[in-house]
């Protein structure tokens, strides 16, 4: 029996550009030829910074691209420090405002407001602003990681909290792992000036130069005008596995379990009945061949899970979907400690 994965965060073969980008890394490699093969500069190739520095309006000198963009990182870098509750409406701004109050606030803020990972919600229009001026008032510092924002099938985009705030104290960051391949490692970040100047040293230690061969292929892609047609094909795709996904959780789950309905992105997040230890039954259900991620794994409650519908096919979907409910019940009936 073949495993279903809702557990890979990842897009499914058919969603990568690859006769594209097998080109435009020949042409890369062909035009560049020895300033995409030799070392270069630490904070990225400087052409690709300076069409992200056009594209978000800021100097390239702002601009560091990287070797890729993990969301796990920084959830393990921040382990330990206050964690802010969200809901349906995205990161509870309420709250965050208490733990500012407090006598030793907190100067720093990671979120993903846009479908946001692991929970697939989105920050909604007020609540952006409100951060936004929270920034600017408070001089909060801010990294709004933004990997999923341009994957929207469904509604109307929202400011960043970059541009309602202006850049001063928000920092961007996103990547095109999930808009072009992740295979690429190309993730950037737009940072206040000196602290882009003050990374440099700090870069080349670590990894002395970046993918400049990768980079260079991306800007590629970028300059034939292939980005907005790729999205729009991504977009349909994504759709089509997020709508298989809601419509078998309605039909095995109803009644019995919520979930978030995402408006793009690659992830729901589903509730399970009271008392399901989800790790007791993603145990069960990788043994019945599907997996996911238990919603404790992202500081969540025992029986919540993280759904993944990049990954697998639609008609893959609804099989998995069944295969989980039929362990639901015999696992919800295990008492927690």
């Amino acid at each position: 029996m073949e495993t279903i994965s809702f557990a890979r965060g990842v897009p499914a073969p058919e969603l990568l550009p690859i006769e594209e980008l097998a080109d435009c890394a020949k042409t890369a490699i062909e035009r560049d030829g020895a300033a995409a093969l030799l070392y270069g500069h630490t904070l990225g190739y400087q052409p690709l910074r300076e069409w992200i520095g056009e594209r978000h309006g800021v100097d390239p000198a702002r601009v560091v691209v990287t070797n890729g963009s993990t969301y796990d990182r920084p959830r393990k870098i921040l382990n330990g420090f206050d964690e802010v509750p969200l809901d349906d409406d995205g990161l509870d701004v309420d709250e965050l405002e208490r733990l500012l109050d407090r006598d030793s606030p907190p100067a720093f803020l990671y979120t993903i407001p846009t479908f946001q990972n692991p929970a697939g919600v989105t920050l909604s229009e007020e609540r952006r602003r409100r951060l936004a001026e929270l920034a600017d008032v408070r001089a909060l510092r801010i990294l709004e990681d933004d990997p999923y924002g341009l994957v929207r099938f469904e509604g109307e985009p929202l400011p960043t909290l970059f541009e309602l705030e202006g850049g001063r104290n928000v920092m961007y960051s996103s990547s095109f792992s999930k808009t072009i391949a992740p295979g690429l490692r190309v993730g950037y970040v737009v940072l206040p000036e000196e602290i882009a100047a003050g990374l440099e040293d700090l870069v080349a230690s670590t990894y002395i130069s970046p993918a400049l061969v990768t980079q260079a292929t991306v800007l590629e892609f970028l300059r034939r005008g292939l980005l907005e047609p790729n999205l729009e094909r991504v977009r349909g795709l994504l759709r089509d596995r997020r709508d298989a996904m809601l419509e078998a959780l309605e039909r095995e789950l109803r009644g019995q379990a919520r979930w978030s309905r995402p408006e793009g992105g690659y992830f729901l997040w589903l509730e399970l009945p009271e008392g399901t230890d989800a790790t007791e039954l993603l145990g069960r259900a990788t043994a019945a061949g599907v997996t996911f991620v238990p919603g404790s794994d992202f500081g969540g409650e025992q029986s919540s899970a993280r759904l993944a519908f990049s990954f697998a096919a639609p008609s893959e979907i609804g099989e998995g979907v069944s295969r989980l409910a039929r362990l639901v019940p015999a696992v919800a009936a295990v008492k927690l400690p």
